[in-house]
C-alpha cells in the first residue's frame, strides 16, 4: 500500500521477502484503491500459526461464556498455539461462506505478523528483526467440541488484509489499537499492549517447534468482545497504523 494506491508485490516474494518489499514499491506504478478487489496480502504461506487465549480481558471472558466446554485452555503457557489450514485464507473482498447455521460462529479480530526470513530458534531480543509486515486478520471461530485448529480452518475462516504494512511502518508493534464493528456496532477495541506474550515471545516459542519462512503468517490473538456473526453482517476491522478492511459474511452453498 502506498498513499492510496496499491502495488503487487506478490510474485517472486520468498527468502529475503524483507529486503525485497521496499524496492518492489519503490519501483512499481500504484492503481487507484477504489478500482481494485483487495485478496489477501499473502498468497500461499507455507504456514498459518495463532495464538489462543492471549489478552488478560478475553480469558475471562471465555471463562464467563464457557462456549467451547473442554477447549479454553486459558494459560498460554499450557496453551501454546496452534496452526489454521491455509486452505482458510481469503481476502477481505472475498468475504466469510458462514457454515453450520445451527452453531454460534464468533469474529476476533487480531494484530498478523507476516514472516520475512528464514527463522529457527530465535532469542526474543531479535525476533522482530524476522517479521516483514503487519496485517488485519479475523480469526473465525465455529464453537463446539471439536479440536481448535479444526474448528477454525473452515474455507474462509481466516480474513488476511486490508495490505501488508511494512516493519518500518510500525516501530512498536506492542502498541497498535484494534477494533471491530459489527454492522456498526462498536465490538472490539483495544490495544495490543494487552498480551500477555508479546509478539517477539510469540515468535521465539514457535521458532523451538518450527522452521518459519518468508510468508509465514502469525495471528497474535484476540482481545475481549468476540461475538457471534450471521449472513448478511457487516464487519470492519481498522487499526491506526494498518488501515481499515470490510468484510461481508454469507451463508455457504
Amino acid at each position: 500500500m502506498r498513499g492510496d494506491q496499491v502495488v503487487d508485490i506478490t510474485d517472486g516474494a520468498g527468502e529475503g521477502l524483507i529486503a525485497r518489499v521496499p524496492a518492489k514499491i519503490d519501483g512499481l506504478p500504484g492503481t487507484p484503491l477504489a478500482g481494485v478487489r483487495l485478496l489477501s496480502p499473502v498468497r500461499a504461506p507455507g504456514k498459518i500459526l495463532a495464538a489462543p487465549v492471549n489478552y488478560k480481558a478475553h480469558i475471562e471472558e471465555m471463562h464467563r461464556s464457557n462456549v467451547s466446554p473442554g477447549h479454553n485452555l486459558a494459560d498460554i503457557d499450557k496453551a501454546g498455539m496452534f496452526l489454521k489450514a491455509t486452505s482458510s485464507l481469503v481476502g477481505p473482498s472475498q468475504g466469510i461462506a458462514q457454515r453450520f447455521l445451527d452453531r454460534r460462529t464468533d469474529f476476533e479480530v487480531e494484530m498478523v505478523a507476516i514472516i520475512g526470513r528464514v527463522a529457527s530458534e530465535v532469542p526474543r531480543e531479535r525476533a522482530l528483526e524476522y517479521v516483514a509486515g503487519y496485517c488485519l486478520g479475523l480469526d473465525i471461530t465455529v464453537r463446539g467440541t471439536e479440536d481448535r485448529s479444526f474448528r477454525k480452518s473452515i474455507d474462509s475462516y481466516t480474513v488476511l488484509g486490508p495490505w501488508l504494512t511494512t516493519a518500518d511502518e510500525v516501530p512498536d508493534p506492542q502498541d497498535v489499537q484494534l477494533k471491530i464493528t459489527q454492522n456498526g456496532v462498536l465490538r472490539q477495541n483495544t490495544n495490543t499492549s494487552d498480551m500477555v506474550w508479546p509478539l517477539a515471545q510469540l515468535i521465539e516459542f514457535a521458532s523451538r517447534f518450527y522452521t518459519l519462512h518468508p510468508g509465514d503468517v502469525f495471528f497474535t490473538g484476540t482481545p475481549a468482545g468476540v461475538g457471534p456473526i450471521r449472513p448478511g453482517d457487516r464487519l470492519i476491522a481498522s487499526s491506526d497504523r494498518l488501515g481499515d478492511m470490510e468484510v461481508q459474511v454469507r451463508e455457504h452453498k
